[in-house]
């Protein structure tokens, strides 16, 4: 794919200096705007996305394993149903939070083309080296930042997709917030995630289990609720066994 531009050089612009440290770094190929600063974990779920052996096994085995076992459907196919929500265009910004090795971020890329811009955005340095040495030069940008305090001006995207990963965010609820403050007027947002199922008591013991392990597990209607109480419109979800894909779009302005 040709791009206009190295697109790590094209971040800055998006970047809000009042949310990013004086000097960042790109030393390891993405934008470090943590430095030295620990991700906050709150259960062992979090803690094996910070492992070296994770990034390597994630694209081949793990995440196919579990996406076929939570939502029915291959990767290729949550891909599919990511850009269909999103609704991607050339020259779209778009933004794939807690990208993980960057699987998802590739693809949109594809989508955005030359004009577009993709970022991919984690706090993982072993998922963003991961990353780093899978994706061609210059076709995306990585990001390590906070998923609940996010580096960028308000409405820098056209699109900001969540997928497998706002369950295991410490605050689900403010990345949310993050998410909305981020999306241009007309901005789609998707997002797959954990969801209760089946009758009581089965909900109790999902939520219990999910403390355990440090996962959120969100009702059914919760997240439609969340966007909708954020301003958000054309909010809707498909639910699929343990798991929910959720879209909405930001107001056209």
């Amino acid at each position: 794919m040709t791009v206009a531009a190295d697109a790590l050089t094209r971040v800055p612009e998006l970047i809000d200096p009042a949310r990013a440290p004086a000097e960042p770094s790109t030393e390891r190929g993405y934008l470090d705007l943590m430095g030295g600063a620990a991700p906050r974990v709150e259960g062992p779920a979090q803690r094996l996305m910070l492992t070296r052996l994770l990034p390597v096994i994630y694209e081949r085995w793990w995440r196919p394993a579990w996406g076929r076992v939570l939502t029915g459907t291959s990767a290729a196919g949550e891909r599919r149903i990511a850009s269909q929500l999103l609704e991607l265009g050339p020259g779209d910004r778009v933004l794939d939070l807690a990208c993980g090795p960057g699987n998802f971020t590739r693809d949109f890329a594809a989508s955005v083309g030359a004009d577009g811009l993709c970022v991919g955005l984690d706090a993982s340095p072993t998922m963003l080296e991961r990353a780093v040495q899978d994706t061609p030069t210059g076709e995306v940008a990585f990001v390590r930042a906070d998923a609940m305090a996010l580096p960028f001006r308000d409405g820098s995207f056209d699109a900001v997709c969540c997928f497998a990963a706002l369950n295991l965010i410490p605050d689900p609820y403010a990345t949310l917030d993050e998410i909305v403050r981020v999306l241009a007027p007309g901005g789609r947002v998707a997002l797959l995630t954990s969801s209760t199922a089946g009758p009581p008591p089965l909900p109790t013991l999902e939520r219990l289990a999910g403390r355990l392990t440090g996962m959120h597990v969100f009702g059914a209607g919760e997240l439609v609720a969340a966007l909708e109480g954020r301003g958000l419109m054309d909010a809707r979800r498909r639910g699929n066994g343990f798991a929910q894909f959720v879209a909405a779009r930001s107001s056209p302005g």
